[in-house]
């Protein structure tokens, strides 16, 4: 780890800090800035070139800030990870490391939930095929808005939960293809008790640890918390979804300063 390495974590709300709980054991001493995108239109719904352009944006905003690398620790951002080839700073997706995390020994079926894109795009069905294995993907998009809500556990977070499983009974490991979703691991463990839960940060916490090896010891280093939406609902979500509390920051790309945020 060079003296000025800073991680920049970017995801459209709060799955990420999850992420960032993941550093705080492996990684502690690497300083971490990190852009929940809330005030953005949700990922999921944006064409592929209007969310590559707006991660573009919010990553040159990072590096102006002091990021030296990027991770998108979104699903649906990491769809189009390959366009961003042109970004100031090194950018890393979330689903090279969710396809590595499943062992290539399990057969059978193996299950991924996630959002409308992330499971539109096909990347966890491609990537993860093998001879004698089944994939089966379901979109989980509902859970994302109850746990941004603080719904997690709620009757109906529970109904939607068992719905959007049913299916997935018979698979021996269970993809986690939204970083909110560990957030609510007991549920998917009460839901489904015979299938593991892989949760990709794990694995990219590891990723990132392994490239800077002075910050695995030591004190945590600065956490920022940047917002393009409401800081409050960012505070109070990262408290009741990830037990966090932290302090966020509004903020605004260049092309947005003096006109939205003005």
């Amino acid at each position: 780890m060079t003296p000025a390495a800073c991680l920049g974590i970017l995801d459209w709300g709060i799955g990420g800090v999850g992420l960032v709980r993941e550093l705080d054991r492996c990684a502690p001493g690497l300083p971490v800035l990190y852009w929940s995108d809330a005030g953005a239109t949700p990922y999921g719904r944006l064409r592929s070139e209007a969310l590559a352009a707006r991660l573009s944006a919010v990553v040159s905003e990072l590096a102006r800030r002091g990021a030296t690398e990027v991770v998108l620790a979104c699903n649906a951002a990491s769809t189009v990870a390959p366009r961003l080839t042109r970004a100031p700073v090194p950018v890393e997706g979330i689903i090279g490391h969710g396809l590595a995390s499943v062992p290539d020994e399990i057969r059978g079926c193996v299950g991924v939930v996630g959002g409308r894109r992330t499971i539109a795009s096909g990347c966890y069905r491609r990537g993860l095929s093998r001879p004698g294995r089944e994939v089966l993907s379901r979109v989980a998009q509902p859970l994302s808005a109850h746990i941004e809500a603080g719904r997690a556990g709620s009757p109906g977070f529970v109904a939607d939960l068992h719905r959007i499983v049913a299916p997935l009974k018979r698979a021996q490991a269970l993809v986690l293809a939204c970083t909110h979703y560990p957030a609510v691991s007991d549920w998917f463990a009460d839901a489904l008790p015979d299938t593991a839960l892989i949760d990709p940060a794990q694995r990219l916490a590891t990723a990132v640890a392994a490239r800077h090896p002075a910050a695995r010891t030591g004190p945590v280093a600065v956490r920022t918390y940047l917002t393009s939406g409401d800081a409050e609902a960012m505070r109070r979500g990262a408290a009741i979804a990830w037990g966090v509390e932290l302090t966020a920051e509004r903020a605004a790309t260049a092309d947005e300063r003096g006109t939205r945020f003005h």
